[in-house]
């Protein structure tokens, strides 16, 4: 037995501090080394990292007494906890970012554009989205389809379809505002609803409707059957090799930067246009060789060799299709254990993990609107309100038409911090959080069962983000008071 595995015993078996010690100071320098170069430099990041990794150690002592590298697992799981706390931070600055865009919306209210001036460039706007984007776009404002319906056609919840819909819409005013055309994402959706749709004349639509089956009934026949045939094999043997090439690249895209996944992207959808290009050359090429069948006579050998050497063509591409669809469903299969696998080594075992819900994210946002209706209430009033009940007017005033808050009322909730948001670092105690983002504002007042079974309450922080936090039996004491800072005057 290695003297790792020896003072890892002594701790699993003994609680033996002295030991654990020893192993810290056998195995720090690489961890934080580690440490301090994925966090990019930041030696407080590197720290907190090094303090995880050492806790996961002492949590799994028993287990890697027998594991045959401390040091390989130490880095790797050094990786792992930088990564996840890099995680946590784009979360957290995202949601900064919303706070402040909401705010600044509360601020300075845009003027409605004028539809004459969308008008010559909407629909060009439109098509520089993704597909799904433009879709979305145009299911709720050009369609004027609910939220509810827009998830159903989307495959998609209620609440997703609703961030869908607004990520889509921020994307088309950049769009607009590139062309000229300013606004918010607030006042381009009041546009949009008023004037997008145009109901098409009821008598147009008849004669549109007759004509066109009228038309479809005159084709031909077999010319149509065999373009038919020849490009949906060829598109959907595109499309397979496509999806192989992308689940492939897609666990490789786990493990690397966005830079790279931009790239992989941009070659896909370069490989996508050619064979889009040479499918077109094929479908001319076999529309002039059927339009020579269907004369009264084959005079030429040469052109009855053709059509059979085009038939010969497509079954090998049937039988190549076939092929493709089961190397597909076996590069899904591997995708989808690499994907598990890296999710578990990442964020332990799914049965420790948090699962969102609906309902969790409808709370989350619920607690979030709080925290802005009491922002507003500051502006009319001149301070913040003492009690939620307060801002109850508020609510219902902005967000009252919010479907997915039905059910949630202020009094399930309580401002903890009575005042405005402190300077940087004015508490800064060792037990205390100076950060706004880490000084909690408002909490949910009861804690209630997740869809995984966990307890779970919902905050607002002083910074203006919402936070979700779970505790398997339901004690929030200790965690909260972490997070609880007294104003100067109370203290």
């Amino acid at each position: 037995m290695n003297e790792d595995a020896e003072l890892l015993g002594r701790y699993a078996c003994e609680r033996s501090e002295s030991a654990f010690t020893e192993l810290i100071r056998r195995h720090v320098d690489l961890v934080y080394s580690a440490a301090v170069r994925l966090a990019g430099r930041d030696t407080h990041r590197a720290q907190d990292v090094t303090q995880q990794v050492f806790c996961e150690l002492a949590r799994q002592a028993q287990r890697l007494r027998k594991h045959p590298a401390l040091d390989g697992w130490l880095y790797t799981t050094t990786r792992l906890v930088a990564l996840r706390a890099h995680r946590t931070e784009q979360r957290r600055k995202a949601r900064e970012q919303e706070s402040n865009a909401m705010d600044e919306l509360l601020r300075n209210p845009a003027p409605e554009p004028a539809w004459d001036d969308l008008l010559p460039v909407l629909d060009e706007a439109m098509h520089k989205l993704g597909e799904k984007d433009r879709v979305a776009v145009l299911l709720r404002y050009f369609k004027n389809k609910s939220l509810k319906e827009v998830g159903a056609r989307l495959g998609l919840s209620e609440n997703a379809a609703r961030m869908r819909v607004e990520r889509a819409l921020e994307k088309l005013r950049a769009q607009l505002a590139r062309k000229g055309v300013t606004s918010t994402a607030t006042a381009l959706a009041v546009a949009l609803t008023g004037n997008a749709a145009t109901a098409a004349p009821t008598a147009f639509v008849s004669t549109l409707t007759s004509g066109s089956i009228a038309s479809a009934a005159a084709a031909s026949g077999t010319t149509l059957t065999l373009l038919k045939f020849m490009t949906a094999t060829k598109l959907k043997a595109g499309i397979i090799a496509t999806i192989a090439a992308a689940g492939v690249a897609t666990t490789l895209m786990i493990q690397h930067e966005t830079q790279s996944r931009i790239r992989a992207a941009d070659a896909s959808l370069g490989q996508q246009a050619d064979e889009m290009a040479r499918l077109q050359a094929d479908n001319e090429r076999l529309s002039n060789l059927t339009a020579a069948a269907s004369r009264p006579a084959l005079n030429s050998q040469d052109e009855l060799q053709a059509l059979r050497d085009e038939v010969a063509g497509l079954r090998k591409q049937a039988s190549d299709l076939a092929a493709l669809r089961e190397e597909d469903r076996q590069l899904q299969g591997a995708l989808n254990r690499a994907r598990t696998k890296f999710r578990e080594d990442l964020h332990g075992p799914k049965d420790q993990q948090t699962a969102d819900s609906p309902e969790l994210n409808a709370r989350t946002d619920y607690c979030m609107r709080l925290g802005g209706a009491m922002k507003m209430y500051a502006r009319q009033h001149g301070q913040f309100p003492t009690n939620l009940a307060q801002v109850a007017g508020i609510m219902s005033g902005e967000y009252g038409n919010r479907t997915n808050f039905t059910g949630f009322t202020p009094d399930q909730f309580e401002i903890v911090f009575q005042g405005p948001p402190p300077a940087p670092d004015k508490y800064a105690p060792p037990d205390k959080y100076a950060h706004p983002n880490d000084i909690i504002w408002i909490r949910e007042k009861q804690p209630w069962r997740n869809a995984d079974g966990k307890w779970v309450k919902v905050y607002t922080m002083v910074g203006g983000i919402g936070m979700v936090h779970s505790e398997v039996d339901g004690n929030f004491t200790a965690w909260e008071n972490r997070r609880i800072v007294l104003p100067e005057a109370s203290k």
